[in-house]
């Protein structure tokens, strides 16, 4: 099977950590030897119910009895992309009321990019320096970091960067500008939260100009930061939100919500504005309904601010400099990346799972499923200090 992973499976780095996957339940994943991993990292954030979560795979198999796909996006009416957007409504500020159901987070960016284009009649786009918003070439676009752009050069044009929190450069949001994208939480720099009402104003430029703002929330949504919305948090609502990862419960999506008045100039001048194939396939639309329902209903997402707090308290030690983030959106920063390193790659012969952030070498992230249980928590937090001290000594 191992050399069969390197002949026949693209790679995406040199060196994959090549765990043979057995099979996964709750916060474990098991390899082939049958050794159990405690996951801290939820398939990079997008299991937030843990691993196979039995209302998600109940949704799964009553809708595999009925039909798989069976239209283009858009065409048929089918009950689970209708309840899980309509539920996503109810739960959304308004203008925010109209979604479109994508394949993958990279892709609803790309929509979004479209959409802001389409309403504004403008063509620059404003990012920021280190974000991270996914891989096809729109949101390669907007990524804030050359190393992993240059080689793909050119990409969509008049895009510009501005430094995440740093207020003084927001008048370079002008009448040109179609949109702003940013991260609720920046990812891949580190979990950077927005500081001093930094995001309000962004929003205020942005209205100010008539620009839109586009909020990706594909991480820091479907509530891992407490709440169901990271942008709840800074009392900034979006003209455009981003979601995908955790929505899916397991299965792949993506979504842009937006007024009906903005949605709506998808149909038509040109028709066919955004046309997906396989978005909104209503088994992986149920999964996502299954997971939107139990993460609203429970009290999960007040236990991820508990859960928080747990790990803040049981992950001290010399070697770590600051824990960033919120929720279990959390990035643990090191000394050094050699630190960073040793950690992960340890942490995992010692049965947990930890993983790195794109832009920041030193951060370890720790971004469980918020069903992790307390007493997973401290384990984990066990077994990091304990690698933590092998390496102190």
């Amino acid at each position: 099977m191992t050399s069969d992973f390197f002949k026949y499976q693209a790679q995406t780095t040199p060196h994959p950590l090549a765990m043979t996957i057995s099979h996964a339940e709750g916060s474990y994943i098991y390899d082939t030897n049958q050794k159990a991993y405690l996951d801290f990292v939820a398939g990079v954030s997008a299991c937030s119910l843990g691993h196979r979560h039995p209302k998600v795979i109940e949704a799964i198999k009553n809708q595999l009895d009925k039909y798989l796909h069976v239209m283009v996006y858009g065409e048929y009416i089918q009950e689970p992309a209708v309840e899980l957007t309509k539920l996503m409504a109810s739960h959304l500020p308004k203008p925010l009321e109209k979604t479109y159901l994508t394949n993958s987070g990279t892709e609803a960016i790309d929509g979004a990019l479209k959409l802001a284009r389409r309403v504004t009649g403008r063509s620059e786009i404003i990012a920021a320096h280190h974000a991270y918003h996914g891989n096809t070439m729109g949101a390669l676009s907007v990524m804030g970091f050359e190393e992993r752009k240059q080689v793909f050069r050119p990409l969509i044009p008049d895009v510009k960067f501005i430094t995440f929190n740093a207020q003084e450069e927001l008048s370079q949001i002008t009448t040109k500008t179609a949109a702003v994208i940013l991260e609720t939480i920046q990812g891949g720099a580190g979990f950077i939260e927005p500081k001093d009402g930094y995001l309000e104003k962004v929003r205020k430029q942005c209205d100010a100009v008539g620009a839109l703002l586009i909020l990706d929330e594909i991480q820091p949504g479907i509530g891992r930061t407490g709440k169901l919305f990271g942008f709840e948090h800074y009392n900034c609502v979006p003209d455009i939100l981003v979601t995908g990862k955790g929505l899916g419960g397991g299965m792949p999506i993506g979504a842009f919500t937006s007024s009906s008045k903005y949605m709506d100039l998808l149909q038509d001048n040109p028709k066919l504005g955004h046309i997906t194939t396989f978005g909104g396939h209503p088994v992986i639309a149920a999964a996502a309904l299954a997971t939107l329902k139990e993460i609203t209903e429970s009290n999960l997402m007040s236990q991820t601010l508990e859960k928080e707090a747990l790990i803040r308290q049981h992950l001290k030690h010399p070697l770590i400099t600051e824990i960033r983030g919120r929720g279990l959106m959390l990035a643990a920063i090191t000394q050094s990346a050699d630190i960073t390193n040793e950690v992960v790659l340890k942490c995992k012969d010692e049965g947990l799972i930890l993983f790195w952030l794109l832009f920041e070498p030193k951060a370890i992230r720790i971004s469980p499923p918020l069903t992790i249980s307390n007493d997973e928590i401290i384990k984990g937090c066990m077994i990091i200090t304990r690698v933590l001290d092998s390496i102190l000594v």
